[in-house]
């Protein structure tokens, strides 16, 4: 009598498991079914959204606004203007978009005849200051894409590190900054106060990248890092150690080092200070 009944509870648990495993549950963003996780596998392709043409970016995982417009040497602020993304910057993998301003709409037609017009009354419009991040405010609310911004850096900038300069600004021959050479593990310093907008290792020929927002005009970018020290949202400060020299494709001591201005990439020795000599003996 025991074992029947034994065997019959038996018989109604495994049936109530089998009904309930053919149902999908959530757990984070990952899918349990039949009792196992399925997660989207890290190298499996993403789907675009539509056709992909010669001036689009298919937005893969990882993928940010900011370094986006890095790569393809763009103001940030213009390429969510162009394809319509919101003030919080947000991209979602399989995302095609464009990265040149689309076309101008088409003008209007006006019929001939007698049009009587009225010269709309000037506003005063008072220019907008770029303002320097610093590490005692709270992050700005982020400006809508297409805002103007009028004016130029507020602050001092510092050399990236202690290291001898290698290479120039020679934007003809492909070297958009300055590389520096020194000690592999040596301090990489942010050049100037701003928040970190990048911290990865997704863009091609940079290595382990560091990209810093200095205000609503000013990136810097510091790549080939042996480790990085900081990640997206940190606020830095002027001098902060913010990783560790590694090595470039040479495999050679190596700092890339970058000032971009409204996504164009800029001489830094223009912002840096001179560099002291040494004291004669």
């Amino acid at each position: 009598m025991k074992a029947a009944l034994r065997s019959g509870l038996l018989s109604l648990c495994a049936l109530a498991l089998g009904g309930c495993a053919g149902l999908g549950s959530w757990e984070g963003e990952r899918t349990v079914y039949n009792g196992k996780k399925s997660p989207p596998a890290a190298d499996s392709p993403v789907r675009a959204e539509r056709a992909v043409g010669a001036d689009d970016h298919l937005v893969q995982r990882g993928d940010t606004v900011y370094a986006i417009a890095f790569r393809n040497n763009l103001d940030f602020r213009e390429l969510a203007r162009w394809n319509g993304i919101g003030s919080d910057y947000l991209i979602r993998p399989g995302q095609v978009l464009r990265l040149k301003a689309p076309p101008a709409a088409p003008q209007p037609r006006f019929i001939e005849g007698d049009v009587q017009t009225t010269a709309a009354p000037e506003a005063d419009i008072a220019p907008v200051k770029s303002e320097p991040i610093t590490a005692d405010t709270p992050p700005p609310p982020l400006e809508p894409p297409g805002a103007v911004v009028v004016g130029t850096a507020g602050f001092q900038w510092t050399w990236p590190t202690n290291g001898t300069v290698l290479r120039g600004y020679e934007p003809a021959q492909g070297n958009k900054g300055l590389d520096f050479t020194g000690t592999v593990g040596q301090p990489v310093f942010a050049a100037a106060p701003g928040r970190v907008v990048y911290s990865g290792n997704a863009l091609k020929g940079y290595g382990e990248l560091i990209i810093i927002k200095h205000d609503e005009v000013h990136l810097s970018a510091y790549g080939y890092n042996r480790q990085r020290h900081v990640k997206e949202g940190d606020v830095v400060t002027t001098g902060q150690p913010i990783g560790e020299m590694g090595s470039g494709p040479e495999n050679k001591p190596l700092l890339h080092f970058e000032i971009r201005e409204r996504g164009k990439p800029v001489n830094p020795v223009g912002f840096l200070p001179a560099k002291a000599k040494p004291a004669a003996k």
